[in-house]
C-alpha cells in the first residue's frame, strides 16, 4: 500500500468510526423521541373518544326540556368537553414539538454526514491531483516494476468510480435533507397554529364559565326564576324582531340582479366542517307557525357545539363585527361578523362565543372567523348564516325603544336577503 493509499484509508476509517458512533447516539435519541410521540398520540386518541362521549351527552341534554337543571347540566358537560379539547391541543403541541426535535436531530445527522463525505472527497481529489500532476514518464520512473505502476493506474480508476458513487450518495442525501427541512418548517407552522388554537379554546372555555355564572346568578338557582327569564327573553326577542322588521320593510335599496352570481353556482363553501341544518331559509313550517313574524327565516341555522370553528364561506373583507347583547341581551344575533365578498354577495355569521377577526381584515376562504356559541337569541348553540346582496345591506347603529339603547348590526332591505342554499 502506497503512502497516499494509507493516508486515504486512514482518513476514511477515522471518519467512518466517528460517524458510526454519532449515528448510534442519534439513533437512540430518535427512537426515544419516537416512543414519546407515540405515547402522546395515544393520549390524544383517548381524549378524542372522551370528547365524542361528552358531545353525545350535550346533544341529548340540549334536546330535553328547557329546565334550569338541564341548562346547568349542559353547561357542565360543555365545560368538560372544552377541557378535554384543550388537553388534546396541549398534547398535539407536545407531540409536534417532539417531532420537530426528532427532525432536527435527523437533519443535524444528515448535514454532518454530507459535510464529512464532501471533505473526504475533497482530500481524495487533492491527493489524486498531486499524483497525476507528474508527467507520464516521471510517474513511470517512480515505480520499479511496470506491474506496480499498472496496479496504481487500476487503483486510480477504482478510486474515480468510488468518487462518483460518493457524489451520487451526497446528492441523494441532500435531497433527503431538503425534504426533512420542508417537513420541519411545516411542523413549526403547525406548532404556531396550535398555539393560536389553544389561546382561542381557552377563551371559549372562559365564555362557557361566564355563561354558567350568569345563569346561576340570574336565576338564584331557582326553576321559577329560570322560566321567568326564558319568557322575558322570548318577549324581548319578538318585540325587537317586530321593530327591526318594520324598519327593514321601509328600506328601498336598489339591487342589480346581474351583479349577483348565478344560483346553483356553488360560489360559497360550507362554513362548518360538519354540516347539519336545523332551520332552513324562508317560509319554513316554523315560520308559518308564527316565528319570524311570518316573514320567513332570513338565513339558515347549523347545529354547532360551543367552540366549533366557524369558517369564511368565501374570501373577502370583514365589514364589521359586533355584539347585540351589549344593548339587547338575548334578543338578536349576539356576537356577529359580516364579510363582504368581491362577487356581489355578503355573508353574516351570528351567535359566536368568540370572534377571531376584526373590522377591515381580509380573510381567505375557509379561514376561521370565530367559534360557535349561544349569544343573542338562541335556544341552543348554533350558527346562524345569512347571505345578502351586498348592495342591499348596511351596518347601522339604531336606537331601540324595545331595548332602551342603541345597537349596531347589519340591516338590509327585504329584497337583499338571499337563500344561502342557492350559492352553497
Amino acid at each position: 500500500m502506497t503512502r497516499f493509499s494509507r493516508k486515504l484509508f486512514l482518513y476514511f476509517f477515522v471518519a467512518a468510526v466517528f460517524l458510526a458512533v454519532c449515528s448510534v447516539v442519534r439513533a437512540d435519541l430518535v427512537d426515544d423521541l419516537k416512543s414519546k410521540i407515540e405515547e402522546r398520540n395515544k393520549v390524544i386518541s383517548e381524549l378524542e373518544k372522551e370528547i365524542a362521549k361528552y358531545q353525545t351527552q350535550v346533544e341529548k341534554t340540549g334536546a330535553q326540556a328547557k329546565t334550569l337543571k338541564n341548562a346547568i347540566n349542559t353547561l357542565e358537560l360543555t365545560r368538560k368537553k372544552l377541557s378535554a379539547e384543550i388537553s388534546v391541543i396541549q398534547n398535539k403541541i407536545s407531540s409536534t414539538s417532539l417531532t420537530i426535535r426528532k427532525l432536527d436531530s435527523q437533519i443535524a445527522d444528515a448535514t454532518a454526514t454530507i459535510k464529512r463525505t464532501l471533505n473526504g472527497i475533497a482530500v481524495t481529489i487533492r491527493e489524486t491531483d498531486m499524483e497525476e500532476s507528474n508527467s507520464f514518464i516521471e510517474t513511470l520512473l517512480n515505480y520499479q516494476k511496470i506491474s506496480t505502476f499498472l496496479d496504481k493506474v487500476e487503483s486510480l480508476e477504482n478510486l474515480s468510480q468510488g468518487l462518483k458513487s460518493a457524489l451520487a450518495e451526497v446528492q441523494k442525501a441532500k435531497k433527503d435533507l431538503e425534504v426533512k427541512n420542508e417537513v420541519a418548517q411545516g411542523k413549526r407552522r403547525e406548532l404556531q397554529n396550535l398555539a393560536g388554537d389553544l389561546t382561542d379554546k381557552k377563551k371559549v372555555a372562559e365564555y362557557n364559565k361566564a355563561q354558567t355564572t350568569k345563569v346561576l346568578t340570574d336565576t338564584k338557582n331557582k326553576q321559577s326564576s329560570y322560566q321567568k327569564l326564558l319568557s322575558e327573553r322570548i318577549a324581548r326577542k319578538n318585540a325587537f324582531e317586530q321593530e327591526l322588521l318594520q324598519y327593514e320593510s321601509e328600506l328601498k335599496f336598489a339591487i342589480d340582479p346581474t351583479s349577483l352570481p348565478s344560483a346553483g353556482s356553488g360560489v360559497l363553501k360550507w362554513p362548518l366542517a360538519k354540516v347539519k341544518i336545523t332551520q332552513e331559509f324562508g317560509d319554513t313550517a316554523f315560520a308559518r307557525s308564527g316565528a319570524y313574524k311570518g316573514q320567513g327565516h332570513n338565513g339558515i341555522d347549523f347545529a354547532a357545539a360551543v367552540g366549533t370553528p366557524i369558517r369564511a364561506a368565501l374570501g373577502g373583507e370583514v365589514k364589521g363585527v359586533g355584539d347585540t347583547d351589549r344593548v339587547c341581551p338575548g334578543a338578536s344575533y349576539g356576537r356577529w361578523v359580516l364579510i363582504e365578498h368581491p362577487n356581489g354577495l355578503s355573508t353574516l355569521y351570528a351567535h359566536f362565543s368568540v370572534i377571531k377577526v376584526v373590522s377591515g381584515q381580509h380573510v381567505d376562504t375557509g379561514e376561521i372567523v370565530g367559534y360557535a356559541g349561544e349569544t343573542g337569541y338562541a335556544t341552543g348553540p348554533h350558527l346562524h348564516f345569512t347571505v345578502y346582496a351586498t348592495e342591499g345591506v348596511r351596518i347601522m347603529t339604531r336606537k331601540s325603544t324595545v331595548c332602551q339603547g342603541s345597537y349596531t348590526m347589519p340591516i338590509a332591505s327585504l329584497n337583499a336577503y338571499l337563500n344561502p342554499m342557492s350559492y352553497l
